[in-house]
């Protein structure tokens, strides 16, 4: 094993389709406990607005974990196929700067949802994670600054229209997908 200089967490190929996955699905099982809550003969239209925070926020974790899973398999593969060093020191870096992001992000959301500031939830969201896309882009993945793009421009629609946020975190999916599949 020899050490290299390269960042072994990259969001590119099957890793950036996976997240983009994970996007969908959290967003669209969101979408089905909110919409069912307001249906008055939906069993979700028992739950109390607790449990529905908590699956919303267990929904959010379970993205983050998946999404930063499929992040590590994918370099601890790369790293073995390489016989690189998994951890050297540009990766602990990055992956520091990726955990305070997602410590930020998810303090910044908590906050917000505890002084009942629900139509800001969506748009912080995006625009913390634009800016975490574009504090680790590197060099060769420049095209990250397009998702960061569109995270902020998400963002600001959905400050405007909050019931955009469905339609955001779709886009926002679909364009981890096709990111993946030009850059695979």
């Amino acid at each position: 094993m020899h050490d290299n200089f390269l960042v072994n967490f990259v969001l590119k190929g099957f890793t950036s389709i996976l997240i983009g996955v994970y996007f969908l699905i959290g967003s669209y099982f969101l979408k089905t406990i909110l919409d069912g809550f307001l249906i008055d003969d939906h069993p979700a239209g028992m739950l109390s607005v607790e449990i529905i925070e908590f699956l919303g926020i267990a929904m959010a974790f379970l993205v983050f974990l998946f999404s930063s899973l499929a992040l590590f398999f994918r370099g601890k593969r790369h790293a073995k196929r390489f016989q690189h060093k998994l951890w050297n020191g540009k990766t602990k870096t990055a992956f520091y700067t990726y955990v305070i992001g997602i410590i930020i992000i998810f303090a910044s959301t908590l906050v917000l949802l505890n002084l009942g500031l629900v139509d800001y939830l969506t748009p912080t969201f995006l625009l913390l994670y634009g800016v975490l896309l574009f504090i680790l882009k590197q060099k060769e993945r420049k095209n990250l600054i397009i998702l960061s793009g569109l995270c902020l421009f998400l963002a600001i629609v959905c400050f405007l229209i909050p019931t955009y946020w469905y339609s955001s975190f779709t886009i926002l999916g679909v364009a981890h997908v096709t990111y993946g599949v030009v850059v695979k």
